[in-house]
């Protein structure tokens, strides 16, 4: 079974709803990352710059990379990315970085974006419905 690194926003709750989706539709999904909660970043930004610490310090922290480290391990263990939309600049660093590792991927869009932009040509494909995606996936023989 091929595993999905399902890319977004902490605070999106339509993440566990499509994992649960592509669940049902005979996928692995990696979304564990959506258990720090919505305000998890803000919470590392507020306490780091309580102590003083500047970003490129914080960035190297223990606690900065014990989470890159979760995320990048999970990266690299997933067959297919898949970001959905809006997510922010982590989230399409991480669908960069899934697409220079030469692995499928794909986005999945709220609505149609009010500015388009030629990069996500850079993917497998854009979809605007979990029930096209889904259907894609298994027709690809990607579950």
């Amino acid at each position: 079974m091929k595993c999905i690194y399902l890319i977004g926003s902490l605070r999106n709750p339509e993440i566990p709803v499509i994992a649960g989706n592509l669940r049902k539709a005979g996928f692995e999904v990696f979304d564990d990352w959506f258990a720090a909660g919505p305000i998890a970043d803000d919470s590392w930004q507020e306490y780091e710059k309580g102590k003083g610490t500047h970003y490129d310090v914080a960035l190297r922290s223990y606690a900065a990379q014990h989470v890159f480290e979760f995320d990048h391990h999970h990266l690299e263990r997933s067959d297919i990315g898949l970001l959905v939309m809006p997510a922010g600049k982590s989230g399409h660093l991480e669908l960069g970085y899934m697409v220079g590792r030469g692995k499928p991927t794909y986005v999945l869009f709220d609505r149609e974006p009010e500015r388009w932009d030629v990069m996500y040509a850079f993917t497998n494909g854009v979809y605007f419905s979990q029930e096209a995606l889904i259907g894609q996936l298994q027709s690809d023989n990607l579950g």
